[in-house]
């Protein structure tokens, strides 16, 4: 569903949000779940409902939280003046950061998720004082977070993220990230004249990338699933790219990634690194049912990655293309090496 208009969201969805937030925390309903989110931890079972209202309830008060530092940073900044001072977007990226680090504690007790992640690059290089492309495969519900909760956690990069539009329903998402270097883009269908493709936005953002900033884009245009997973190999041989689709058909565990965003970004930014990452564990979560029937997650999320600097990357789109495509052939590898070690136990 599209999100409404600007104004509603600052003027309705997000205080309704709070308001929410400021009903839910002094109810007995919320004092029932911290009990019942204490006893999930302690005692055997899976408590679903009690997790799912539990995590129910946190987002929102984080939220609602979120939207309150939002506020106070957008009147520091003389109400919104100085929002493009060096100091305000550092102050937008640490909020980021500290938001961040408190969701993934609460999902880490709650849901029992593990995160492990493996060096970026196997000659251990450290990522080079150069703007960054980062492209991920997409799979499950929340890896975007998870990746950029680890951009800033390892290498303090503040990240700059292309998103459908449909995440601006998340008011606290919505307004942090249109406060920096990210974009939401409407799909094609959706678009009206005059709107920014997703290529146009990948060319903005990347065109004003610095050397701590980190381009972040999923190639695969979304989550993997076995019908989009299907279209994309018939794309590709109805646009006659038959030997293409019989490589994508080879790999059983991501979709064939669209190189046109991943050559924009590089065109804007020619001296940016890049950093290739692959991450396994939250596959089988597509929808709601999948995420319920999951519950308790109690899973190892194992993220990997690693690094080609600008002269490792060939020129031009047709030879970036199959660049892009050997890589995902090894995300692929990557990710069947890793999946059975990663089964929940029992």
């Amino acid at each position: 569903m599209a999100p409404p208009p600007l104004l509603v969201r600052r003027l309705v969805v997000a205080p309704l949000v709070v308001l929410l937030a400021v009903l839910m925390v002094p109810t007995t309903l919320m004092l029932a779940l911290v009990v019942g989110a204490a006893l999930t931890w302690v005692l055997p079972g899976r408590l679903r409902i009690v997790r799912a209202f539990w995590m129910l309830a946190f987002y929102i008060v984080w939220d609602a939280a979120a939207l309150l530092a939002l506020l106070g940073l957008w009147i520091a900044s003389g109400f919104g003046l100085a929002m493009q001072q060096s100091w305000c977007v550092n102050a937008h990226v640490g909020l980021m950061r500290r938001m961040l680090a408190i969701f993934f504690w609460q999902v880490r007790w709650t849901l029992r998720l593990h995160i492990v992640v493996e060096l970026w690059d196997e000659d251990h290089r450290p990522v080079p004082d150069v703007p960054l492309v980062v492209v991920s495969r997409h799979a499950g519900p929340g890896d975007s977070f998870i990746l950029v909760d680890q951009l800033l956690a390892l290498h303090g990069r503040a990240p700059a993220i292309v998103l459908k539009d449909t995440l601006q329903w998340d008011p606290a998402i919505d307004v942090l990230l249109h406060r920096l270097p990210s974009a939401f883009v409407t799909p094609a269908r959706r678009r009206r004249p005059g709107q920014p493709t997703t290529r146009q936005t990948i060319e903005r953002i990347a065109g004003d990338m610095g050397p701590a900033d980190a381009l972040v884009i999923f190639p695969e245009g979304g989550n993997v699933t076995p019908r989009r997973r299907a279209a994309r190999i018939q794309a590709l041989r109805d646009e006659g790219q038959e030997s293409l689709a019989e490589r994508a058909e080879a790999m059983p565990n991501v979709m064939a990634p669209h190189a046109g965003g991943f050559a924009t970004a590089l065109d804007a930014a020619p001296t940016a690194a890049v950093l290739v990452v692959a991450h396994t564990g939250l596959e089988r979560l597509v929808t709601f049912k999948d995420i319920w029937r999951e519950l308790p997650m109690d899973k190892t999320i194992a993220i990997g990655g690693w690094l080609s600097t600008a002269d490792e990357l060939p020129a031009g789109a047709v030879d970036r293309a199959a660049w892009l495509f050997d890589q995902w052939m090894q995300v692929d590898a990557w990710i069947s090496e890793r999946t059975p070690e990663l089964e929940p136990e029992g």
